[in-house]
């Protein structure tokens, strides 16, 4: 009979760094295969065209952002190390993306400042260890009762929003309707933190400790809000926090992290040979892969293509986008950016991460760097303040927060998607109220 211990030490080459470097490399190729795959299917747009003498071209530029990648390999596990490796897989596209390119910018110095970038950003998120020790205030009990406080309140948004808003209907309808959508500011901050921190943090919770109802209610109350809101994140929300539930409980966590991308990629290509082959319906295969494959990977690659184009051409913001600071001074745009944007690109309302935003937009490409590095200074406290908590809890409840973390500015994350909100309870949560050493990531 093998026994856990044998199991652990028979499957121990799988958590090494040099099984970590493959699985990276296969990412890389994974991702290069699905964009090819985008660039012909999405052609129609115009910002991009398909051409296969261009691969050895995307391949080279492909080879800077997959070495600074390799530290992957060996950094430790961290909530800065889920964030750099989306950076990471973000900038690959991006990069790669570059050859194909219809937009009549320069790419160069945009590409190099990609790839500099996302350098800048993952030394603090991977490696820089604040020197403070944070102090835990609250007992076992007064977490129990937090958590019984966060079911209510989010209970009671959701009763709130239904007031103003409920309509079942298909996902190929939800933008006739979304646009007319009115509520009150406040309760849009508030569904947005309930969906983005306080549901994922209270079913990382439930997880770890073993309340299996209690985790299934929640995520009922995820897909309550879809009716409410209208959006495809609430929708699937449950079932990719299933998938990272799934992951993080059989797998070394920094593998887990590679195969929450890794995985639903690969899916979508197998779908489309599949399809190719008549073994699959092409709406199952054309559904899935516009979701994951194009819409959750490939945009925020292709929204620094379009950012990168559109500022080589337009004034740029100096953070103007940021609400707070568009009220102390002028502003050259009196509209959201993902508006303007809209207006001059068939993209619908392209709303972007840090990269696009806080970078090229709002410094340009030459100091995207620099802001790219303080950004991730900024976020590298959410690995002080997480410390001590299991790689899964970690990996859950910031499961939606990372998922917006491709596709809003930082501000946005902070304060509209509940980052900060989730930063707070990470730091407050007692740690021997639900550790478990079976999940601690290996040295």
């Amino acid at each position: 009979m093998v026994t856990t211990m044998q199991l652990s030490e028979h499957f121990k080459p799988l958590q090494g760094p040099a099984f970590r470097l493959v699985l990276l490399a296969v990412h890389t190729v994974g991702c290069g295969v699905s964009l090819a795959m985008v660039l012909q299917l999405y052609g129609y747009l115009r910002l991009f065209t398909w051409n296969a003498s261009h691969i050895g071209q995307a391949a080279l530029l492909a080879l800077p952002v997959a070495a600074v990648a390799s530290t992957l390999a060996f950094a430790r596990f961290s909530f800065g190390y889920l964030l750099s490796f989306y950076v990471y897989t973000t900038v690959l596209g991006y990069v790669c993306l570059v050859p194909f390119s219809q937009l009549a910018y320069d790419h160069r110095l945009p590409a190099v400042s990609a790839i500099i970038s996302a350098a800048a950003f993952m030394a603090p998120t991977l490696f820089l260890r604040w020197p403070i020790k944070p102090r835990h205030t609250i007992s076992v009990k007064t977490f129990r009762r937090l958590i019984a406080a966060i079911a209510a309140v989010t209970l009671a948004i959701l009763a709130t929003g239904f007031f103003y808003n409920f309509k079942l209907v298909g996902l190929a309808d939800i933008y006739q309707f979304r646009d007319e959508l009115r509520f009150p500011v406040l309760l849009q901050y508030a569904m947005g933190i309930a969906l983005g921190a306080l549901l994922p943090f209270a079913f990382a919770c439930c997880i770890e400790m073993r309340a299996r109802f209690a985790a299934v209610a929640i995520l009922l109350v995820l897909v309550a809000l879809y009716p409410v809101t209208l959006t495809k994140t609430a929708l699937f929300a449950p079932a990719w926090l299933g998938f990272l539930w799934f992951i993080s409980t059989r797998l070394e966590p920094r593998v887990a992290v590679i195969a929450s991308l890794l995985g639903p990629i690969a899916f979508g290509i197998v779908l489309a040979i599949l399809s190719k082959q008549g073994l699959v319906p092409q709406s199952m295969y054309l559904n899935y892969f516009g979701t994951i494959n194009f819409r959750m990977i490939a945009y925020p690659s292709i929204a620094l293509d379009v950012y990168n184009d559109f500022f080589s051409q337009h004034e740029l913001t100096h953070f103007c986008q940021i609400s707070v600071i568009k009220r102390l001074g002028t502003c050259p745009y009196s509209e959201q950016l993902s508006l303007v944007i809209a207006k001059s690109y068939p993209v619908g309302n392209l709303n972007a991460s840090f990269l696009a935003t806080e970078g090229i937009a709002s410094v340009g490409s030459i100091l995207a760097p620099g802001s790219a590095l303080l950004v991730g200074l900024f976020l590298s406290i959410g690995n002080h303040l997480s410390e001590g908590l299991t790689p899964r809890f970690i990996i859950l409840s910031s499961g939606m927060v990372t998922q917006g973390f491709l596709n809003v500015p930082l501000s946005v994350l902070m304060v509209t998607n509940g980052a900060a909100i989730l930063f707070l309870l990470w730091y407050i949560v007692p740690r021997h109220a639900f550790a478990d050493p079976q999940h601690q990531s290996p040295p």
